[in-house]
């Protein structure tokens, strides 16, 4: 049985081409999606240099990242409060399905709750049936809404 040593904490600017990995392997893994290195690392580093634009949070085993996600921040006045999105989840293959999400989630949660956030949301791919189970078992519930999107080519 492998044991982790899990540590969670805000990403920092060295961490940076670590979440670009992850950035292009998640996109292969869910689209078959080739992501151009120079954007992905602008948009990537764009996080840093203007926080406004969300928070990348990273999962460390030993001193290697092995995880990361991005919260993203949507004003909601029916709430008068930030309500955060989870965003760019990627954990590394061999670190799958050993709760190392679970923690992260709780952890965000967790600081989301001190910030008097007012709800966390994602989205998942709709044939991405594990995912969704993962989500659920953690308590959260798909709503009734579709989401609709326009994107450049």
């Amino acid at each position: 049985m492998t044991v982790y040593m899990i540590k969670i904490r805000k990403a920092t600017p060295t961490d940076a081409s670590v979440i670009i990995d992850f950035q292009q392997k998640m996109a292969w893994e869910t689209e078959e999606l080739t992501l151009a290195l120079a954007i992905v690392t602008k948009g990537v580093n764009s996080v840093f240099t203007n926080p406004s634009r969300g928070k990348y949070w990273v999962a460390e085993d030993k001193g290697i990242v092995v995880a990361s996600l991005l919260i993203t921040y949507e004003w909601s006045d029916w709430r008068n409060s930030d309500v955060w999105w989870f965003q760019s989840v990627y954990v590394l293959p061999d670190y799958r399905r050993t709760g190392i999400f679970k923690s992260m989630y709780n952890f965000i949660k967790d600081e989301a709750d001190k910030q008097n956030v007012a709800g966390l949301r994602l989205y998942v791919e709709t044939n991405n049936s594990r995912a969704q189970k993962t989500y659920e078992a953690l308590g959260m519930r798909s709503e009734h809404y579709t989401m609709y999107e326009w994107l450049k080519e």
